[in-house]
């Protein structure tokens, strides 16, 4: 398959009006893809290398482009061969040997081969086709049902290879597909809920309520003495978490696969700020560390997955739970089972909402106890209930400030995901909430996400999440969505998430007043 193939799709996808017509147009190419190539090609029509990192940056590309090709001969197998190159280059002489690659086959590339070749690699190739996207592509490619395929990629936790698996095995492969001690599940997720009463009377009375603790989620698999973790976008942060690898070790079982949150506390056990968690997996608001980063990380489970050789996703969540309490049970002295009640009654829901407030905590999340564990998916079986609104948003512009705040970027334009693959939809700005320290931090980071400058500010790629607080919405035709934000204000920075993880136009419009 030639790599101008591949580039021909993704320019229609680009271009094509909603999430069926784009999921068409990969589907096509991945049928004209051979076994080889698959996992290549579906990787790159979902934005990114097959190989993630291969240490190359914008300056690198910039020297190097230029007397482009006249005629495509470039396969998919060569430039995927030389990636993985790229990947596995280090050491003495290794920035001249990743140029030499780079120059020879961006010399071998068209002009519109270059210009995807570089958008690919430096992260910036934007063809509205995320994750979902790209699974209703592999269904339909495949002609195997969409929920067979979703299932087996949050077990796999890799696309190409449910793509892969899919093409050549269909929906029998498909479903061999199994969880795995040491490869992360992707995580279930909880969507927003408007008030506690209102998740009572959805859930019914077969509902645990939980904390929802103010920290960062994490998995943890155990086969023996081997202990990993992982973020909530899969990222392995096992070196730098040793306490919780010890916690994990100690617990009497051989394997296990846990869910949960870990958060640093202070000396009276309330969280401390959500950066300085943060920091422990290198990345926080600011890009620098707190003066007292080195604060132990305390872990709390929700879900177990796995114990023992038997696996638990398909169980109803009260079975899961029993599981857990049983496993937790010898760690009364720290308790590691995050605080929650079963089966509570309005006024026992309103209490554990009151204590996980009291102690510093974002709200609850109610659960329903009869639901498996849906991995990925954000559906109404877990839904999280806060004091106010909270949307994570993606950051589409700054303007520049004035007053107090001259010469720093200040007012963030704010952009929702769209459902259908497109670029965020605009639903307001804010210059609420900002410190002196995030001013300063947004204005040097800022430029180095810019799409375009503008003498009153910058427009960025999409690449930046915030969480935002809002009183709700209102309708609104200054924004192409008809919807906009009242009274937002940024509460923090969400390094932990990527903007398809941010909350979507209709998540916004449900707040509007009168909402169903």
């Amino acid at each position: 398959m030639l790599l101008a193939e591949v580039v021909a799709a993704s320019t229609a996808v680009t271009a094509a009006r909603g999430r069926t017509a784009k999921a068409g147009l990969i589907a096509e190419a991945l049928r004209r893809a051979d076994a080889g190539e698959l996992p290549a090609v579906t990787a790159w029509l979902s934005g990114e290398p097959l190989q993630r990192r291969l240490g190359v940056g914008w300056r690198s590309l910039a020297s190097l482009t230029g007397g482009a090709a006249t005629d495509s001969t470039l396969t998919v197998a060569t430039v995927d061969a030389t990636f993985e190159e790229l990947a596995g280059t280090a050491g003495p002489g290794s920035s001249g040997r990743r140029e030499m690659l780079l120059r020879d086959v961006l010399a071998r590339a068209s002009t519109e081969e270059q210009r995807f070749l570089v958008r690919l690699i430096t992260g910036e190739l934007r063809q509205g086709a995320l994750e979902g996207v790209v699974l209703e592509a592999v269904a339909t490619a495949s002609g195997v049902p969409a929920a067979d395929v979703r299932r087996a990629f949050m077990l796999s936790g890799s696309l190409p290879a449910t793509a892969a698996t899919a093409l050549a095995g269909g929906a029998e492969a498909l479903a061999a597909v199994r969880l795995q001690v040491g490869r992360p599940v992707r995580p279930m997720l909880a969507s927003p809920g408007s008030s506690l009463d209102a998740a009572l009377t959805a859930l019914g009375s077969e509902v645990t309520v939980e904390f929802k603790l103010d920290g960062a989620r994490i998995q943890v698999h155990r086969d023996g003495d081997d202990v990993r973790v992982w973020t909530r976008t899969l990222r392995e942060v096992t070196g730098g978490v040793p306490e919780l690898v010890e916690r994990v070790r100690a617990l009497p079982c051989r394997t296990v696969v846990l869910d949960g949150e870990t958060l640093a506390l202070d000396d009276d056990g309330r969280p401390r700020a959500f950066q300085d968690t943060m920091s422990r997996f290198g990345s926080t608001t600011t890009g620098e560390e707190p003066a007292d980063a080195g604060g132990l990380l305390s872990p709390f489970f929700f879900d177990l997955l796995h114990l023992d050789g038997r696996d638990l996703l398909d169980e109803p969540l009260h079975v899961r739970l029993d599981a857990l309490a049983a496993l937790l049970a010898d760690d009364a002295h720290a308790p590691l089972r995050t605080p929650g009640v079963r089966r509570p009654d309005a006024d026992q829901a309103a209490q554990v909402l009151e204590d996980a407030l009291d102690g510093g905590h974002e709200g609850v999340v109610v659960k329903d106890l009869t639901a498996p564990y849906a991995a990925g998916r954000r559906g109404k079986a877990w839904q999280k209930v806060k004091p106010v609104h909270t949307l994570d948003l993606v950051v589409l512009g700054a303007e520049w400030g004035y007053g107090r705040r001259a010469g720093k970027l200040s007012n963030i334009h704010l952009g929702a995901r769209d459902p259908d693959g497109g670029e965020p939809v605009m639903v307001g700005k804010t210059f609420k909430g900002m410190t002196d320290e995030l001013l300063d931090w947004q204005t040097r980071t800022f430029p180095g996400h810019a799409r375009e400058e503008t003498p009153w500010g910058v427009l960025l790629e999409p690449g930046l999440v915030v969480e935002i607080a809002v009183d709700g919405a209102q309708r609104s035709p200054r924004y192409p969505g008809g919807v906009a934000l009242r009274f937002a204000r940024v509460l923090r920075y969400r390094p932990d998430k990527t903007p398809a993880e941010a909350d979507t136009l209709e998540a916004v419009r449900a707040l509007l007043a009168g909402a169903p």
